[in-house]
């Protein structure tokens, strides 16, 4: 998932606090920790992204072995409404992927988050790395943000029934959408939000509404290795990229 600065995360210190997470989840009830060397030529959040990236899991709790296998297997759409596989989004061997999981179409913070995503995507390219974006929501919805934001349409899916946050154990709850802390921080960005939802409209919010409490969370993988996991804490505080 802030000052008026952006947001940089330490890649020395916890990414994911401690949290209950949903039943669905591979993740245990204490979430997990990620650290990186610095070797690489693009930062995401004050990380280092590229192929000589390496990880090593925090002793906070067991990273499974599995989760990419496990994720891959989930099927979501295409924003042109074709069924795909979490496998198939990227080279499973040594791909290296930025996998952005918004909260849903509908959403205005989502809206500026995929605004900069897409401010991104050149330096992602240059580095070797696949930028993809998932919502919550269905395929026409995915392609109302596309087509008025603009954003790329090869890079945008759709998880209507939002299979991959249940895996990753994403926030979910009335309370992290409307009264969480974090969710104040949009308004230290009123000026961005205001220029992402220039062509906004409120009809790309999922028709089933519960979707709304969805929170997201932002994924770094190179082959099968997760390399770098934060979930937001609250509607108006997702990772920010610099």
């Amino acid at each position: 998932m802030m000052n008026t600065q952006p947001l940089t995360l330490n890649p020395f210190t916890s990414l994911l606090s401690p949290t209950t997470l949903s039943p669905k989840s591979l993740f245990p009830s204490r979430s997990f920790a990620i650290s990186t060397k610095r070797i690489s030529k693009l930062r995401f959040s004050g990380i280092p992204i590229g192929p000589s990236l390496v990880t090593k899991a925090s002793s906070t709790a067991a990273v499974p072995d599995n989760i990419t296998d496990v994720l891959g297997e989930v099927g979501i759409f295409t924003a042109t409404g074709e069924p795909v596989k979490f496998k198939d989004l990227w080279d499973q061997k040594e791909g290296m992927a930025v996998v952005a999981l918004l909260r849903h179409f509908g959403c205005f913070c989502c809206w500026e988050l995929a605004e900069t995503l897409k401010e991104s995507k050149e330096r992602f390219d240059l580095a070797g790395v696949k930028l993809i974006a998932v919502g919550v929501g269905t395929p026409n919805k995915a392609r109302l943000l596309a087509e008025r934001l603009p954003f790329p349409l090869d890079c945008l899916y759709a998880d209507p029934e939002r299979k991959a946050y249940d895996v990753l154990g994403l926030y979910y709850g009335l309370g992290r959408t409307f009264f969480n802390p974090a969710s104040t921080k949009v308004f230290s960005r009123i000026e961005a939000v205001k220029k992402a939802m220039k062509n906004y409209t409120i009809e790309a919010t999922p028709d089933d509404k519960s979707s709304v409490l969805q929170q997201g969370g932002m994924f770094v993988f190179k082959g099968k290795q997760l390399l770098y996991a934060r979930k937001d804490e609250g509607t108006g505080g997702p990772c920010s990229i610099g």
